[in-house]
């Protein structure tokens, strides 16, 4: 898996969505662009999601473009002439995965003063 608990708490894996937003995370970054069907296709073989409806999948992946962590970059033919959206990660979804997977507490012990700087000033600027 991907995606391991233990770093920082951060609301889009927390709660009843966590394991969806996790599956639909993990689809896209393994598989690159994708549209909610094929997503919903590589979700459901996932440990706890083999019956995931479609439905499910469509409203989650809806949910995280709104927040931002999703975002439609085209269209694509499907069946009959119709067409679907195409949905890629966003830089905040990557950076929420790899917050997700840091210790905070290691990786204060391993930057240096220098480093540090940087990340409150970072965090200092983002807060107004």
């Amino acid at each position: 898996m991907l995606w391991q608990e233990g770093g920082a708490e951060l609301s889009v894996f927390k709660g009843r969505d966590a394991k969806l937003n996790r599956a639909v995370f993990q689809a896209l970054t393994l598989k690159g662009p994708q549209t909610i069907y094929d997503n919903h296709r590589q979700v459901r073989p996932q440990r706890g999601l083999k019956y995931t409806k479609y439905a499910s999948v469509n409203k989650r992946v809806r949910s995280l473009e709104e927040s931002g962590y999703i975002r439609k970059i085209g269209v694509r033919k499907i069946k009959a002439g119709f067409q679907a959206s195409v949905y890629e990660l966003t830089a905040r979804a990557y950076l929420a995965m790899l917050l997700n997977l840091i210790n905070l507490d290691d990786l204060l012990m391993k930057v240096d003063e220098a480093t540090a700087s940087e990340i409150l000033a970072a965090i200092m600027s983002s807060m107004h």
